[in-house]
């Protein structure tokens, strides 16, 4: 498998191949986000890591536009830990977000598993249930015939196991193991994508039709007469 690095710190760059050299990874390194772009477009990489802060484009622009071609999966490298830079990264596409620093461990970790969620994931083609239309090929759902609504990858990944799943409650922490894998997400990171996912699908995401909250359990996606 091949991992593209990039990073304007090449002595952390180094670091980082090191890490995934002795995974059995082929490596590719970019030092800005001009050369990033065109290292992923050259070398189709399998996997992605991508610091935030760089000259000439920024990670977050750097995954903006492979995420508009491609669902290679992306980890996002940065110091900043806020919560509106997780959230922008993932609004944005990526798969995971890693604060330096961080031990070659949790590298090696959260690469596997976003790499197992991509190889392993089960995309659907089309589904219909009441009034919902789900095309996995352009990951957009279609509400009671009106403007298809266009998921992001990580959305996307989060609805399908719901819509899998429609009518039941699923707990936090499955859902959580099942989008971020057991290293990735967390009740946080949970929380916020399904606030954006309401913001999509719902009239009124303050008072949720389909994407219901049950306190001290979990979610759930109900629709029509699978709705309790």
């Amino acid at each position: 498998m091949k991992a593209l690095i990039v990073d304007d710190d090449r002595v952390l760059a180094d670091v980082v191949a090191f890490t995934l050299r002795r995974e059995g990874f082929d490596i590719v390194f970019a030092y800005d986000g001009e050369s990033a772009l065109q290292q992923w477009s050259r070398e189709t990489p399998d996997i992605v890591v991508l610091d935030v802060n760089m000259p000439k484009l920024d990670g977050f622009q750097v995954c903006k536009k492979i995420r508009q071609e491609s669902d290679v999966p992306i980890i996002l490298l940065t110091v900043r830990g806020e919560e509106d830079d997780i959230v922008e990264g993932l609004k944005i596409g990526a798969d995971d977000y890693i604060v330096k620093p961080f031990s070659p461990r949790q590298l090696i970790a959260r690469v596997n598993a976003v790499l197992r969620r991509a190889g392993h994931r089960t995309d659907l083609s089309v589904r219909q249930i009441g009034e919902l239309t789900y095309e996995g090929s352009r990951r957009e759902v279609t509400i009671d015939n009106q403007t298809p609504i266009t998921l992001a990858p990580l959305e996307d990944r989060l609805f399908q196991y719901l819509l899998i799943n429609a009518g039941h409650v699923m707990t936090k922490e499955i859902i959580i193991g099942h989008v971020w894998g057991p290293m990735g997400g967390d009740h946080d990171m949970l929380r916020q994508m399904i606030h954006r996912l309401r913001s999509k699908i719902e009239n009124d995401s303050s008072n949720p039709k389909y994407l219901i909250t049950v306190p001290g359990l979990g979610y759930g996606l109900m629709i029509d007469s699978d709705k309790t």
